[in-house]
């Protein structure tokens, strides 16, 4: 399956001569539909109160729509190009704004469900405060790319998953694996100590890139010669007053194929201690309305959004969960692992990008009923292929001047596929046993 160009080989040395495009709460960009704004919610979580602001300002600035990413943050699209101050004072009233020189690096993903269902891992979310608020006020870190990926992952492996260029599991015993980008040259540090640790492995990637004068964006960019080395971060860290010492064994024994649920949550009701229950839903194509936000952040306050486009209500009396769940799948959320858009995602195509050559949601919507399958699909409206999946393990459509190009691994490309064959066809590749009997179960329920 032919991958876009920002896929990287550590083969060939990648060099950049820009910081990176990404936008950014304060650096909009220009799209056909208007300005965009992309609002980093560092693991995901999200306050009540500062949900809805985001509501008010998509209302009152934009197109009345909050869009999810595969990192979970959010965008706003349709706003006007004089809006920025205005955006600016909503969110810095939200507390979703505390470092503006900061604002595109605060990139963490958080295991969604970690603290709240019954498997009984460590609960790393309050990680997350304490890695933004160091992440704030290091001078260095403001000189980090707006796609440098930081995981906290509570050990089943499912945002380890998402090659991120820094990475902290906790491994028992008051310790925690950290890892810059290979698995293979982690290190045990203190898990009181794994948000200073962190940050530490931020920084020296931003050395090495220095060093390298290569000006990359992430670690998996490095060239060989600049290849952060476990021992020599070590060092660092025991540079910086954290003891640190080089993991044995090989902590790939640890990675996301062995852990206990290495996959995004299901949607449904997530039992959780104490008679709590969260719920998980998906919003199809990750695009919520500002009625279906509000009433996910009124339920109970707090809502954790995920890297897979979806959202986790936490906090619910477990009586009550079932029918709250109903109310959200009549508000047109996901709420059943059945769905036919419970693995389908798009890139924003027609009208808002300018490079699109197809609405390529419109005709997701016309043909997931007669398409499903379990394999994922993506839609793309150009060759970027912007937001598709990791792996190889999906179906890619993508679309061209005479129709939808479908790509599978291990099968022949067809090219042009015509409108009326495009929902027997995409069925078809969603089916192929040869890439399905690999899945995990979870994903081919």
């Amino acid at each position: 399956m032919p991958q876009p160009a920002s896929a990287a080989s550590r083969d060939e040395p990648v060099i950049r001569d820009r910081g990176d495009a990404c936008p950014g709460a304060l650096r909009l960009h220009a799209a056909d539909d208007g300005f965009l704004a992309r609002v980093r919610i560092p693991g995901g979580l999200l306050g009540g109160a500062a949900a809805l602001l985001l509501a008010d300002a998509a209302d009152r600035l934009g197109d009345g729509h909050l869009d999810l990413t595969s990192r979970g943050n959010v965008q706003l699209r349709g706003l006007g190009e004089s809006c920025g101050g205005e955006l600016a004072g909503l969110l810095a009233a939200a507390g979703l704004l505390p470092a503006p020189t900061h604002e595109r690096v605060r990139n963490i993903v958080c295991s969604p469900l970690t603290g709240l269902d019954l498997l009984g891992l460590p609960d790393v979310s309050p990680w997350v405060a304490e890695l933004d608020a160091l992440l704030c006020a290091s001078e260095a870190a403001a000189g980090l790319s707006g796609r440098f990926l930081f995981a906290l992952d509570d050990g089943r492996g499912d945002v380890t998953s998402l090659d991120a260029d820094v990475n902290l599991v906790p491994c028992g015993g008051g310790s925690a694996l950290l890892w810059a980008g290979d698995p293979r040259e982690a290190v045990l540090v203190s898990a009181q100590d794994a948000p200073r640790a962190a940050l530490v492995a931020a920084e020296y990637f931003l050395d090495a890139v220095r060093e390298a004068g290569t000006r990359v964006w992430r670690v998996a960019e490095l060239a060989p010669e600049h290849a952060l080395s476990g021992a020599r971060l070590a060092e660092r860290l025991g540079d910086a007053g954290l003891r640190a010492v080089v993991a044995t064994p090989d902590p790939s024994a640890r990675s996301a194929s062995s852990a206990p649920s290495a996959r995004p949550p299901e949607p449904g009701v997530v039992p959780g201690p104490d008679g709590t229950a969260s719920l998980s839903l998906l919003a199809p194509l990750g695009r919520l309305t500002t009625a279906q936000w509000r009433r996910l952040a009124g339920l109970t306050g707090r809502i954790r959004l995920t890297p897979w486009r979806g959202i986790v209500t936490p906090g619910l009396p477990g009586p009550a969960a079932a029918a709250a769940l109903a109310g959200l799948a009549d508000a047109g959320l996901v709420t059943a692992p059945d769905s036919p858009w419970r693995s389908v995602t798009a890139c924003t195509g027609k009208p808002g990008c300018a490079k699109s050559l197809a609405d390529v949601r419109a005709d997701a919507r016309a043909v997931m009923e007669r398409a499903r399958g379990p394999l994922p699909v993506h839609w793309s409206g150009c060759e970027r292929r912007c937001g598709h999946p990791r792996g190889s393990a999906w179906v890619d459509l993508v679309a061209t001047p005479a129709g939808y190009d479908l790509h599978l691994e291990g099968r022949a490309p067809r090219h042009g596929v015509p409108e009326h064959e495009l929902a027997p066809a995409l069925a078809d590749a969603r089916h192929a046993d040869h890439v399905r009997d690999n899945l995990p179960d979870s994903v081919q329920k």
